[in-house]
Formats: C-alpha cells, structure tokens, sequence
C-alpha cells in the first residue's frame, strides 16, 4: 500500500503502510532517508521539464529537497492518508505549519477570527506579527457561536481554532464551527495537536484544513521537530509555495523520524488515554486539587460533546490548578521523580509544565509509563506539598 493508502484499511494498517514501500532502487524494506540537497538531472535538456514538473508539487519529480523529497514524501502520504485529506505537506515546525496557512489564506486588509485559547506562540503570531503585516485577527471564545458569528466580517477569510485547546483543554464543536465559517465563506483551519488523528479527524467534521506540531503525538518520542497540513489540493498547493519562498522545509532525517514514530501512534495513543483518564479520575479526588480540566471527565463542561466527538478517548493532555497558589505549584512538581518539568508534549514520557502566568496552571502530557508508577509518582508530589 503506497500513497495515501487504501481507504478501507484500518487506522492501525495505515499508519504501518501509507506512503511507504520497499526502495524501488535497492528494494530497502524501510523508507530511506534520502539526505540530499540536491538531485541530479539526467540531462541538460531535460532540467527545465524537471524543475516545471517540481514546482508544479508532482509526485516524483525532485530538483532540490526544499522543494520536495522522497522522504519526506513518504510522510506526506502517510500523513494525508489518516487525516483523509487528498493531499498533506510537511514543514521544519509546528509554527511553520500555522504561519504558511495563515499567510496562504490572509493578505493585508483582511480579516480573521481565532480562539483565545491558544499556543502561547500562535498567539504571538496572531496579535503582533499578523497585525504588523495589516491583517486583523479577533480572538474570542469559540465554546460560545454565538460570539463566533458576531466577530464574523464581510472581509473575514479564515477562522482558526485549537481542537483541544493549550491550555485550557476547551474542546471545539468542529462541526457547528464549520458551518459558522462556511456561512461566512471563509476557511476553518483547526489544529488538531492534542488529539491527532489517531483520535480526531477534523476534515470529517467539516473542517477544511487541519494541521499539527508533528514534533507532538506524531513523532510520539520528543526527538526531533516537524509541522504538517492537510486538507484539500486546492488549498495545500499555496501552503507549498508558502514553504518554499520562506525557507520552511523539513529536514528528510526529520520526515523519516516522524514516519517511523507515525507507525506505532494507535498504540501509543491507546496508552497515553488510559493513562490520562485515570491519573484525571485521581486528581479530580483529591483535596489538594482545586480542579482538573480533562474532557473525559464528567466534571468537564464539554463531557457530552467529548462523548459524542471522540469515541476513542480523550487523550493523554489534562490540565489542573492545585489549592494554594505558586509555593504548592512548585512543590508538587518539583517532588516528582518519573515526569520530567519540560515544555512540548505528546511524548512517551509523562511532561509537567507548570504556568505562575496562568493562574498556577500546570499542564499535564501524560506519558506511557506503567500506571502504577505514575499513580506513585503523581502521590509523590501531592503529599510534598506543604501543609496550608
């Protein structure tokens, strides 16, 4: 099974085998990571035809790997194939995979909507560096439509939200948001890091374009650094262009880890999921605990929504607030011993990120650890807090 993989194949199947055949060169089982700069052409004559066929993103046509690459190739079907988009591109970040969607649908004197929950770095490129280019961004709540439809503008071109949001964990009504974009004319771009495809497809509830921070639950092992898109032709060729006039090609090493970490995500993500609702269930419990934000609690206020939209779970991201304030933050998670205190997430390793900024949040990714260590690392920290 190559290119976007066989439809009927399960989830699991495809993350094995889309995109990926033995070398017809060598007959290499695995992909290879072809790390090159450049490719020869056959001859001279020939190069203009190459280079046409290149830059016009034909599959197999490769003159400089920041244009395409076999590797990286080999990701982007993958990629396309579980999201079930037609096509899927890769870039060197999870922010190089926002910022070339955003430009490719946003010129100055547009207009769009976000959410206000967002990646601390999207939310710098959304109200600095897109308000310097004369592009206007109003950012709003999008648990609340009716807040949606009211920021809508006759030059609104896009509405961008977070499926799960960082780091707040407020789900997107994917559906009801697409319909509010669509009404409008514009796109819905969702970023769908927290859940992956493994447990969310946002192209099947209307979205048009859906990326993520591949470096996350796609990698799945937090070494190395990637961003991915994907959605209808129509709309990823620009994103291409957008790539590459602005430098923001993946590395095929990088591509070639990504695609390997891509095979076992249905796997890892089973873990991550039982993991998470369980270590939410013991904290939610907890007089130390202020509160737990994870959909796949019953305390969560989009629980019917998660039940409905994620049938698979809700993933291995929580959030809570301890009582007390930054002296118990600290405690907590300086106490702990197997989860590390580290930015980024979807790693197999459990990661704490404790925010004095936002209320004592901390956000949680939590990892694929046996249980039991992780329920001990978890008490670990709850009885290191000291007593109010």
């Amino acid at each position: 099974m190559t290119g976007s993989g066989d439809d009927r194949a399960g989830l699991g199947t495809r993350a094995i085998h889309a995109g990926e055949a033995p070398d017809p060169t060598t007959r290499a089982h695995a992909t290879p990571i072809y790390q090159t700069a450049t490719f020869a052409f056959e001859s001279g004559e020939l190069k203009e035809d190459v280079v046409d066929a290149a830059m016009a993103w034909e599959p197999g046509a490769y003159f400089y790997t920041r244009t395409q690459n076999p590797t990286t190739d080999a990701l982007e079907q993958k990629v396309a194939s579980l999201e079930g988009a037609e096509a899927a591109v890769a870039c060197a970040s999870g922010m190089a995979a926002v910022s070339a969607t955003v430009f490719s649908l946003l010129a100055a004197g547009d207009h769009s909507v976000a959410s206000e929950d967002v990646f601390i770095i999207t939310r710098f490129l959304l109200d600095d560096v897109l308000a310097r280019k004369g592009i206007e961004v109003t950012r709003v709540d999008v648990r609340d439509l009716a807040a949606v439809r009211a920021a809508v503008r006759p030059g609104t071109k896009a509405l961008l939200v977070e499926s799960l949001s960082n780091p707040h964990m407020h789900l997107a009504d994917v559906g009801a948001l697409a319909t509010v974009a669509h009404d409008a004319g514009a796109t819905l771009v969702v970023d769908n890091t927290f859940l992956s495809p493994g447990l969310f497809r946002p192209l099947e509830h209307g979205a048009d374009l859906v990326l993520h921070s591949a470096t996350k639950y796609l990698s799945g092992h937090g070494d190395t650094v990637c961003g991915v898109v994907s959605g209808r032709r129509e709309l990823i060729d620009p994103i291409r262009y957008e790539l590459d006039a602005l430098g923001g090609a993946v590395s095929p090493f990088n591509s070639w880890l990504v695609a390997r970490g891509m095979r076992t995500l249905p796997l890892r993500l089973d873990v991550h999921t039982r993991n998470a609702a369980a270590l939410a269930a013991l904290l939610e419990a907890r007089p130390e605990v202020a509160w737990v934000a994870y959909p796949g609690l019953e305390s969560h206020p989009q629980h019917e929504l998660a039940t409905r939209v994620l049938p698979r779970g809700c993933g291995g991201m929580l959030s809570l607030r301890l009582e007390g304030g930054e002296r118990e933050m600290y405690a907590f998670v300086n106490a702990l011993e197997l989860a590390s205190i580290a930015v980024s997430l979807g790693d197999l390793k459990t990661l704490v990120y404790p925010m004095p900024k936002r209320d004592n949040l901390i956000r949680v990714s939590v990892g694929c650890e046996d249980l039991d260590d992780l329920v001990a690392d978890v008490e670990r920290g709850l009885a290191a807090i000291p007593a109010r």
